[in-house]
């Protein structure tokens, strides 16, 4: 197979909270020298893209922020391709919401007076919160969500993900997202391959997590490796409604030798 880009997850695999992965950078280094063109792709709407191509940068895998493809963005991106300038409540942090008014999107106080319900990963998720969705989707706000990971890695272990906030607006109104943008969703794909300008057929993608970075490249026709440095373990693999990785490796740094 011809590789011409490849995708790399970013918790769990490039990095565990502030610590590189051992060898992740010469990694990407590699890849990069041989002409591959290389994305980051994540589901954590917690930090700007600006934020996380400086953090790699900081790590020693210099990036632009073109290069970074977060859910926040490819949710701006979904927002403005349904509805450009359209309004919406957003239970999210800082960073998803200035990246939907970056795309002119339109945040609101009022949750009556949103055309879309946008729900992300928020640390600060509380019943006022919660009110406030229900009352959005009551007044027929369209339900969507930057992605569906139930927990997140940090560097001491996980703590909970989007599926929370999520699963408790769901829990209250019996609604469901309409569409979910990060991975492993087809609009997270389209960003990606936009920014790689290759088939994903000619593309590769490392990530650690099986119902996430694996499905989301299998879907799409890509070659999946499955690191063992983040959240999913070897012993998942037995699980039969998982899909399953086309190369499983200790970490990425073994993914250069795999590609000779």
């Amino acid at each position: 197979m011809t590789y011409r880009g490849f995708i790399f997850d970013l918790d769990g695999t490039i990095y565990r909270g502030e610590r590189l992965i051992p060898g992740a950078d010469r990694a990407v280094a590699e890849l990069r020298r041989r002409g591959l063109r290389v994305v980051f792709v994540t589901n954590k709407p917690l930090s700007s893209r600006a934020e996380y191509a400086a953090k790699l940068t900081r790590l020693g895998i210099p990036t632009p922020v073109e290069d970074v493809i977060s859910s926040s963005f490819v949710m701006a991106r979904y927002l403005h391709e349904q509805e450009p300038g359209t309004r919406v409540y957003c239970i999210g942090e800082a960073p998803l919401i200035e990246e939907l008014r970056q795309m002119g999107i339109q945040v609101v106080d009022d949750p009556r007076q949103a055309r879309f319900l946008v729900v992300g990963f928020d640390r600060t998720f509380d019943y006022q919160k919660l009110t406030g969705a229900m009352l959005a989707i009551r007044a027929g706000a369209r339900f969507v969500a930057t992605n569906p990971d139930r927990t997140c890695p940090v560097e001491d272990g996980e703590i909970p993900d989007c599926a929370g906030m999520v699963g408790a607006v769901t829990g209250v109104t019996g609604a469901v997202p309409e569409a979910v943008v990060g991975k492993p969703s087809p609009y997270m794909v389209a960003a990606a391959l936009d920014r790689l300008g290759c088939p994903p057929s000619q593309v590769g993608i490392a990530g650690d997590r099986l119902e996430t970075d694996i499905a989301m490249g299998a879907a799409a026709g890509m070659r999946t490796f499955f690191v063992l440095t983040g959240g999913d373990r070897l012993e998942q693999l037995a699980d039969d409604r998982l899909p399953k990785p086309d190369h499983v490796v200790q970490s990425v740094a073994e993914i250069p030798d795999l590609l000779d």
